[in-house]
């Protein structure tokens, strides 16, 4: 009757574990945490350049450029979420783990999020300067990067476990994860545009929380079999 009781301490250990190394690996290489936070800072930045400084241009456009950045900006992290794990061997050892693969799983993709999502949800107040937002539009802003950035982590680890250590598999990675990735996008540059012109935006918060919800609920369990799947 007690068996349970042990094995669900296990698990969560399991997870933080796994978490907590890739973030000390993440630590001691900071150019695969910094290209995406540039590339996001670059692309929101020359945008308005390009378009013109107007600020009925700038207000119309920036929602929808801010996401499209954040989507391709975590795109470029995600090939590296299980490579060097598949070149030193410890993709092996994750796969004969006691632990639950699905839980392993979930604490790569939490360290993920924290050192490829989250950087982009600290950064964006800044950015959203540039497109003139107020700071009630900041603030639903930064909510639906923060849910939408972790489904994209979660959905993204599913694609990075198909195409773990295939020659080219970046641009693979991206076909496989934009049809998933779309409606995050859509949602979340809707809800930032309905609250920047004073209308009802609950309804795209509440879609991309029941998206993320249904993300942390399913993509391990898919992760984990994709991974079996590249590793026979």
């Amino acid at each position: 009757m007690n068996e349970p009781a042990r094995e669900i301490p296990g698990i969560f250990a399991g997870l933080v574990a796994t978490a907590r190394r890739d973030l000390l690996l993440a630590w001691k290489r900071p150019g695969d945490v910094l290209n995406p936070l540039f590339f996001f800072a670059m692309v929101c930045t020359l945008f308005p350049l390009a378009v013109g400084p107007t600020a009925e241009q700038l207000e119309f456009s920036g929602p929808g450029v801010i996401w499209v950045a954040a989507l391709l900006a975590t795109l470029l992290s995600l090939n590296s979420l299980f490579l060097s794990d598949f070149e030193d061997g410890s993709l092996d050892q994750l796969l004969v783990s006691p632990q639950p693969l699905p839980a392993l799983v979930l604490g790569k993709t939490l360290a993920h999020w924290l050192t490829a999502g989250l950087p982009l949800v600290l950064v964006s107040p800044v950015l959203a300067i540039t497109y003139r937002m107020p700071f009630s539009v900041v603030g639903v802003m930064m909510l639906t990067l923060s849910l939408g950035t972790v489904s994209l982590s979660l959905l993204g680890s599913i694609g990075a476990a198909l195409t773990v250590g295939l020659h080219r598999g970046t641009a693979l990675l991206s076909l496989l994860i934009l049809p998933l990735a779309m409606p995050v996008m859509i949602l979340g540059a809707n809800a930032v545009s309905l609250a920047a012109h004073g209308d009802v935006y609950t309804t795209g918060v509440w879609a991309l929380g029941a998206y993320a919800a249904g993300s942390v609920s399913l993509a391990p369990y898919a992760t984990a079999a994709a991974l079996r799947i590249s590793n026979e």
